[in-house]
Protein backbone atom coordinates (compact mmCIF):
# COMPACT_ATOMS: atom_id res chain seq x y z
CA UNK A 1 0.00 0.00 0.00
CA UNK A 2 1.19 3.40 -1.02
CA UNK A 3 0.16 5.08 1.90
CA UNK A 4 -0.42 9.04 2.47
CA UNK A 5 1.35 10.03 5.47
CA UNK A 6 -0.18 12.04 8.42
CA UNK A 7 1.33 14.81 7.82
CA UNK A 8 1.62 15.20 4.03
CA UNK A 9 -0.18 18.31 4.52
CA UNK A 10 2.74 20.38 6.55
CA UNK A 11 5.28 18.14 5.05
CA UNK A 12 7.65 19.13 2.16
CA UNK A 13 6.56 21.72 0.26
CA UNK A 14 3.44 23.68 0.72
CA UNK A 15 2.33 24.32 -2.75
CA UNK A 16 -0.77 23.60 -4.59
CA UNK A 17 0.61 21.55 -7.39
CA UNK A 18 3.26 19.76 -5.58
CA UNK A 19 0.13 18.38 -2.94
CA UNK A 20 -1.88 17.95 -6.14
CA UNK A 21 0.64 15.84 -7.35
CA UNK A 22 0.94 13.60 -3.93
CA UNK A 23 -2.93 13.20 -3.17
CA UNK A 24 -3.81 12.23 -6.70
CA UNK A 25 -0.84 9.62 -7.05
CA UNK A 26 -2.23 8.30 -3.61
CA UNK A 27 -6.24 8.42 -4.66
CA UNK A 28 -4.81 6.42 -8.26
CA UNK A 29 -3.81 4.04 -5.94
CA UNK A 30 -6.92 3.98 -3.82
CA UNK A 31 -8.87 4.30 -6.87
CA UNK A 32 -6.80 0.58 -8.44
CA UNK A 33 -7.61 -1.27 -5.24
CA UNK A 34 -11.26 -0.31 -5.39
CA UNK A 35 -11.62 -1.15 -8.90
CA UNK A 36 -10.38 -5.03 -7.02
CA UNK A 37 -12.79 -4.67 -4.20
CA UNK A 38 -9.99 -4.27 -1.59
CA UNK A 39 -11.17 -1.94 0.94
CA UNK A 40 -9.02 -2.23 3.62
CA UNK A 41 -6.99 0.11 4.93
CA UNK A 42 -8.00 2.14 2.08
CA UNK A 43 -11.54 3.49 3.17
CA UNK A 44 -9.82 3.57 7.01
CA UNK A 45 -7.14 5.61 5.79
CA UNK A 46 -9.16 7.86 3.53
CA UNK A 47 -11.69 8.17 6.75
CA UNK A 48 -8.77 9.25 8.98
CA UNK A 49 -7.31 11.71 6.28
CA UNK A 50 -10.66 12.91 5.88
CA UNK A 51 -11.83 13.67 9.20
CA UNK A 52 -8.38 15.45 10.01
CA UNK A 53 -8.74 18.04 6.62
CA UNK A 54 -12.00 18.86 8.64
CA UNK A 55 -10.23 19.73 11.70
CA UNK A 56 -8.21 21.74 9.93
CA UNK A 57 -10.42 23.57 7.89
CA UNK A 58 -13.05 24.25 10.83
CA UNK A 59 -10.04 25.49 13.25
CA UNK A 60 -7.37 27.96 11.66
CA UNK A 61 -5.23 27.61 14.71
CA UNK A 62 -4.66 23.92 14.23
CA UNK A 63 -3.22 25.08 10.97
CA UNK A 64 -1.24 27.43 12.90
CA UNK A 65 0.52 24.59 14.94
CA UNK A 66 0.90 22.19 12.50
CA UNK A 67 4.18 23.67 11.13
CA UNK A 68 7.03 21.74 13.14
CA UNK A 69 8.42 25.28 14.48
CA UNK A 70 12.54 25.36 14.58
CA UNK A 71 14.28 25.80 18.23
CA UNK A 72 15.47 29.96 18.65
CA UNK A 73 16.66 29.75 22.27
CA UNK A 74 16.86 28.22 25.78
CA UNK A 75 15.49 30.37 28.72
CA UNK A 76 17.33 28.87 31.65
CA UNK A 77 15.38 31.43 33.86
CA UNK A 78 11.95 30.39 33.26
CA UNK A 79 13.03 26.91 32.10
CA UNK A 80 11.14 27.01 28.67
CA UNK A 81 11.85 26.87 25.16
CA UNK A 82 11.57 29.37 22.65
CA UNK A 83 10.50 28.19 19.21
CA UNK A 84 10.93 29.95 15.79
CA UNK A 85 7.96 30.57 14.20
CA UNK A 86 7.67 30.88 9.94
CA UNK A 87 8.58 34.85 8.52
CA UNK A 88 5.86 34.06 5.81
CA UNK A 89 3.30 31.90 7.99
CA UNK A 90 0.02 33.63 7.11
CA UNK A 91 1.29 33.04 3.13
CA UNK A 92 1.74 28.94 4.09
CA UNK A 93 -2.02 29.12 5.79
CA UNK A 94 -3.35 30.54 2.97
CA UNK A 95 -1.62 28.63 0.43
CA UNK A 96 -2.51 25.06 2.71
CA UNK A 97 -6.68 27.03 2.84
CA UNK A 98 -6.48 26.48 -1.36
CA UNK A 99 -5.27 23.01 -0.50
CA UNK A 100 -7.62 21.96 1.80
CA UNK A 101 -10.41 23.13 -0.01
CA UNK A 102 -9.39 21.37 -3.08
CA UNK A 103 -8.63 17.93 -1.02
CA UNK A 104 -11.75 17.96 0.67
CA UNK A 105 -14.26 16.91 -2.36
CA UNK A 106 -11.19 14.72 -3.52
CA UNK A 107 -11.79 12.33 -0.54
CA UNK A 108 -15.53 12.33 -0.34
CA UNK A 109 -15.66 11.08 -4.15
CA UNK A 110 -13.48 8.00 -3.37
CA UNK A 111 -14.80 7.93 0.12
CA UNK A 112 -18.49 7.54 -1.13
CA UNK A 113 -17.18 5.07 -3.87
CA UNK A 114 -16.00 2.76 -1.00
CA UNK A 115 -18.95 3.02 0.79
CA UNK A 116 -20.33 1.87 -2.39
CA UNK A 117 -18.40 -1.01 -2.37
CA UNK A 118 -18.91 -1.69 1.27
CA UNK A 119 -22.78 -1.30 0.98
CA UNK A 120 -22.79 -3.52 -1.97
CA UNK A 121 -20.49 -6.56 -0.10
CA UNK A 122 -22.48 -6.41 2.72
CA UNK A 123 -25.50 -6.90 0.71
CA UNK A 124 -24.47 -10.09 -0.63
CA UNK A 125 -23.52 -12.05 2.68
CA UNK A 126 -26.05 -14.11 3.67
CA UNK A 127 -25.92 -14.75 7.99
CA UNK A 128 -27.32 -17.87 9.33
CA UNK A 129 -27.20 -19.29 12.66
CA UNK A 130 -26.12 -22.92 12.84
CA UNK A 131 -27.48 -25.47 15.55
CA UNK A 132 -28.97 -24.13 18.31
CA UNK A 133 -27.50 -20.56 19.95
CA UNK A 134 -26.62 -19.96 23.60
CA UNK A 135 -28.19 -17.42 25.18
CA UNK A 136 -24.68 -15.71 25.54
CA UNK A 137 -23.91 -15.10 22.14
CA UNK A 138 -20.61 -12.72 22.76
CA UNK A 139 -18.29 -15.44 21.98
CA UNK A 140 -18.34 -18.47 19.45
CA UNK A 141 -17.14 -19.16 15.79
CA UNK A 142 -17.61 -17.63 12.89
CA UNK A 143 -17.93 -19.97 9.66
CA UNK A 144 -17.08 -17.89 6.38
CA UNK A 145 -18.17 -19.23 2.70
CA UNK A 146 -16.26 -16.94 0.58
CA UNK A 147 -17.75 -17.46 -2.87
CA UNK A 148 -16.55 -20.11 -5.42
CA UNK A 149 -13.51 -20.79 -2.80
CA UNK A 150 -13.16 -24.61 -2.20
CA UNK A 151 -12.94 -24.15 1.83
CA UNK A 152 -14.72 -23.03 4.38
CA UNK A 153 -12.93 -20.86 6.96
CA UNK A 154 -13.39 -20.95 10.62
CA UNK A 155 -12.65 -18.00 13.00
CA UNK A 156 -13.54 -17.68 16.79
CA UNK A 157 -14.84 -14.16 17.54
CA UNK A 158 -15.38 -12.24 20.94
CA UNK A 159 -17.36 -9.12 20.83
CA UNK A 160 -16.43 -6.70 23.11
CA UNK A 161 -18.87 -3.95 24.52
CA UNK A 162 -17.56 -0.24 25.83
CA UNK A 163 -19.23 3.20 26.88
CA UNK A 164 -18.59 6.24 25.75
CA UNK A 165 -20.45 8.63 27.70
CA UNK A 166 -24.05 7.59 27.54
CA UNK A 167 -23.53 5.47 24.14
CA UNK A 168 -22.23 1.25 24.15
CA UNK A 169 -20.63 0.20 21.23
CA UNK A 170 -19.59 -3.12 20.23
CA UNK A 171 -16.17 -4.65 19.07
CA UNK A 172 -15.23 -7.61 17.40
CA UNK A 173 -11.85 -9.28 17.55
CA UNK A 174 -11.46 -12.58 15.61
CA UNK A 175 -8.84 -15.11 15.25
CA UNK A 176 -8.35 -17.89 12.09
CA UNK A 177 -8.71 -21.42 13.93
CA UNK A 178 -8.23 -23.31 10.39
CA UNK A 179 -10.30 -24.19 7.54
CA UNK A 180 -12.37 -27.13 6.22
CA UNK A 181 -12.83 -28.54 2.44
CA UNK A 182 -16.56 -27.94 1.21
CA UNK A 183 -18.27 -30.83 0.42
CA UNK A 184 -21.32 -32.56 0.80
CA UNK A 185 -20.45 -34.34 4.16
CA UNK A 186 -18.57 -31.04 5.51
CA UNK A 187 -21.79 -29.30 6.14
CA UNK A 188 -21.90 -26.19 9.05
CA UNK A 189 -23.45 -27.96 11.13
CA UNK A 190 -20.90 -31.10 10.88
CA UNK A 191 -18.45 -28.18 10.97
CA UNK A 192 -19.55 -27.37 14.17
CA UNK A 193 -19.49 -30.71 16.04
CA UNK A 194 -16.52 -31.50 14.71
CA UNK A 195 -15.55 -28.17 16.47
CA UNK A 196 -16.84 -29.26 19.68
CA UNK A 197 -15.60 -32.52 19.70
CA UNK A 198 -11.82 -31.51 18.84
CA UNK A 199 -11.84 -28.11 20.79
CA UNK A 200 -14.11 -28.46 24.07
CA UNK A 201 -13.60 -24.92 25.16
CA UNK A 202 -17.30 -24.26 24.38
CA UNK A 203 -19.84 -27.61 24.99
CA UNK A 204 -22.20 -25.36 23.05
CA UNK A 205 -20.60 -22.94 21.01
CA UNK A 206 -22.50 -19.91 19.48
CA UNK A 207 -21.78 -20.25 15.51
CA UNK A 208 -22.72 -18.51 12.64
CA UNK A 209 -22.10 -18.80 8.94
CA UNK A 210 -21.74 -16.24 6.61
CA UNK A 211 -22.01 -17.04 2.89
CA UNK A 212 -21.88 -15.16 0.40
CA UNK A 213 -22.04 -15.86 -3.78
CA UNK A 214 -19.19 -13.50 -4.67
CA UNK A 215 -15.86 -14.61 -4.45
CA UNK A 216 -13.90 -11.39 -2.75
CA UNK A 217 -10.74 -10.55 -1.12
CA UNK A 218 -10.74 -12.44 2.21
CA UNK A 219 -8.49 -10.05 4.55
CA UNK A 220 -8.62 -6.59 2.63
CA UNK A 221 -12.47 -6.65 1.75
CA UNK A 222 -15.13 -9.85 2.87
CA UNK A 223 -13.82 -10.45 6.79
CA UNK A 224 -13.55 -6.77 7.62
CA UNK A 225 -17.27 -6.54 6.75
CA UNK A 226 -18.58 -9.93 7.14
CA UNK A 227 -17.36 -9.07 11.01
CA UNK A 228 -19.21 -5.92 11.21
CA UNK A 229 -22.64 -7.25 10.44
CA UNK A 230 -23.07 -10.40 12.30
CA UNK A 231 -22.03 -7.82 15.66
CA UNK A 232 -25.38 -6.13 13.99
CA UNK A 233 -27.07 -9.40 13.71
CA UNK A 234 -26.11 -10.72 16.91
CA UNK A 235 -26.83 -7.29 18.50
CA UNK A 236 -30.33 -7.38 16.97
CA UNK A 237 -30.86 -10.50 17.88
CA UNK A 238 -29.90 -9.89 21.45
CA UNK A 239 -32.62 -6.60 21.59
Amino acid sequence: MKALNKDWLTEKHIDLEYKKYVLLAYLQEVSDNFDRNVLYPFLADLIAHYKQLLDFRNDAEKLSTAFPASLKKIDLKKLRLIYDSYENEDELITELKEIIQYSIPQFEFYLTEGKKIYDFVEQQLHISPVGLIPLYSNEGYLLLNNGSESQTQVFEYQISIFEKADLKFRGIHTQFILSYKRSLSNTNEYIKRDLIRTIPKYPNPATFAVETNMTLPLEPTLLPIAKQALVRYISKEAA
